[in-house]
């Protein structure tokens, strides 16, 4: 029997143990969607693959397909992100930002397209752009892709563009003027946070440039998320509960 091995670019989301000396990797490919591969002997410190098989790694691998887990034969590092490693808070958002994509791409679902998004994020983060504003508009990628992305362009009741005022977490969208009565417990935005939400939710992540955005209206597009994707998107994320303490000790300071 002919062994087949392909040459796959990826990004690492998670690695788990696998018996004594073995680790399971969850890599996210722009040709094969998600999938898993084992790397025998990574847990080795001496192994050659323990250093290709590391949380946030961008990599090129060779691996043999299989049934229902790969096997990564070998590997090669091409971004590491360093400062990203080195700085806890930087971790904290890539940590978030991984278990998010594992949480809401199905297994071997091919999506060039979020591959490069995310890889494109985490290499911002590391050059020391502004992880929350970067996290928020890969969420919005990320909730369209899983399909319960919010309307945020128009209103979610009539589908008015003008004069968006408030958004509703029960309707999924924006209320223009009109429509605040749809809901009692909407969220009021002001106009420049519902132009930013707008943005976020289209534009791609190389073109934001050096986006800033008030602290004051970062707090309201993350409560609306925050509260949005609890209502909407299911999935308990342990990383999203350690940003947040983050963040939290982060301001007490």
């Amino acid at each position: 029997m002919k062994l087949v091995f392909e040459k796959v670019e990826g990004f690492i989301l998670r690695t788990q143990d696998y018996g004594e000396t073995h680790k399971i990797v969850t890599l996210l490919t722009p040709t094969l969607g998600k999938i898993g591969a084992i790397a025998r002997g990574a847990k080795k410190t001496k192994s050659r693959m323990a250093a290709i098989t590391q949380p946030f790694i961008h990599g090129s691998f060779l691996i043999q397909p299989g049934s229902s887990l790969a096997t990564i034969q070998q590997g090669e590092v091409l971004t590491s992100f360093r400062k990203i490693r080195e700085d806890i808070f930087k971790t904290a958002y890539t940590s978030y930002l991984a278990e998010l994509t594992d949480k809401l791409i199905d297994q071997k679902k091919y999506n060039p397209f979020i591959y490069k998004q995310l890889v494109h994020t985490v290499e911002l983060i590391n050059d020391d752009k502004d992880a929350e504003i970067l996290s928020m508009i890969y969420e919005w990628k990320m909730y369209k892709e899983a399909g319960f992305a919010p309307v945020v362009t128009q209103c979610v009741s009539c589908g008015n563009k003008q004069d968006l005022k408030a958004f509703s977490i029960a309707n999924g969208g924006m209320l223009c003027r009109n429509c605040l009565t749809k809901d009692e417990n909407k969220i009021t935005v002001p106009e420049k946070v519902a132009k930013l939400m707008a943005i976020f939710a289209w534009v791609e992540v190389e073109q934001i440039g050096n986006i800033s955005v008030k602290s004051e209206n970062k707090v309201i597009i993350q409560r609306i998320m925050d509260q949005y994707y609890e209502e909407h998107g299911g999935y308990y994320l342990k990383s999203k509960r350690f940003l947040k303490q983050m963040n939290q000790l982060n301001d007490n300071f």
